[in-house]
């Protein structure tokens, strides 16, 4: 079984939506090296440019927790 990591699934929606680092990077405004160090796995890397990534490519992160419902029942 092969281990999914974020990079690897930013890498597969970018292929599937068509779309080169350059093109992705310039869409989220981010620069072009952050996308190839995401997509290499590196692990520093701003949870910012995480965010407007995801958001390009429609992917929608759920933090989950047996906390978390009590935590959306708190938070306002």
């Amino acid at each position: 079984m092969r281990l999914l990591t974020i990079g690897n699934i930013i890498q597969f929606h970018r292929k599937q939506a068509g779309l080169s680092q350059k093109e992705l990077s310039d869409l989220a405004e981010i620069g072009k090296t952050a996308v190839f160090d995401l997509e290499k796995g590196k692990s520093n890397f701003r949870i910012e440019t995480l965010l407007k990534i995801c958001s390009i490519l429609n992917i929608e992160l759920d933090f989950k927790g047996p906390l978390m419902e009590y935590w959306r029942e708190n938070e306002s």
